[in-house]
């Protein structure tokens, strides 16, 4: 069963193992939140942020860029190792359903893989992660690979 995010303590290298899970709580995708991603990246894609243009679109109405789902599903895992993440290694993300604006999601974080790299006094770790929206329809699926110190 995974641990909720108020149930998790920032963690070390040495106190994850393969298996452990996390899962955070509900995060609203807001009409706010597009705006200033868009603003911050450039991407001013009409599917975002013009509701006639996405109403004649597949999706019938605004969606969320695919990157701010990821950037908001991460600062839930990385406040996980907080203090501890020397550094992000690796990301890969496969986007499965839209994000609407005003949905809320969920992430869940699975260690997969640990590797001890001692020149680091700490290891790699691999996450699965899953980002799940309206009820529990997957989204984005992905694996991170983090370097973490002890």
């Amino acid at each position: 069963m995974p641990k909720s995010a108020t149930q998790v303590q920032v963690l070390s290298f040495s106190q994850v193992k393969v298996g452990d899970e996390w899962r955070s709580q509900p995060l609203q995708v807001t009409e706010e939140a597009v705006q200033t991603f868009s603003k911050l990246s450039g991407d001013f894609n009409l599917l975002h942020r013009d509701e006639e243009y996405a109403k004649r679109s597949i999706f019938e109405r605004r969606i969320a860029h695919g990157h701010l789902t990821v950037s908001i599903a991460s600062g839930f895992w990385s406040m996980l190792f907080s203090g501890k993440t020397i550094a992000m290694l690796e990301a890969d993300y496969r986007f499965l359903a839209p994000i609407f604006l005003g949905d809320s999601i969920v992430t869940s974080a699975r260690v997969t893989e640990q590797k001890r790299a001692s020149k680091y006094d700490g290891g790699i770790v691999k996450l699965s992660l899953r980002i799940l929206t309206r009820g529990d329809t997957l989204a984005v699926e992905g694996l991170v690979t983090l370097l973490l110190s002890n």
